[in-house]
């Protein structure tokens, strides 16, 4: 599990990161009306901060694991 964290820690980053950017966003700006689709409900808008993040590092690649990556 380790090893996976560490080679994948961009992609994870980038959506934790992603993730509370869309919170933020919707607690700070958000939408007063309630019409927005996707400002007007926080878990809209933290998935959509989310998906962002992912996008903006970087979709992950599969990464093959060999015995050095184990073992370092």
């Amino acid at each position: 599990m380790k090893n996976y964290i560490r080679i994948y820690r961009k992609t994870i980053a980038g959506f934790v990161v992603g993730a509370a950017a869309g919170y933020a966003y919707y607690a700070l700006v958000g939408c007063s009306s309630g019409s927005c689709a996707i400002t007007s409900n926080p878990w809209n808008n933290t998935l959509y901060g989310a998906v962002m993040g992912l996008l903006t590092v970087g979709w992950p690649e599969k990464k093959q694991i060999t015995n050095s990556t184990i073992h370092e």
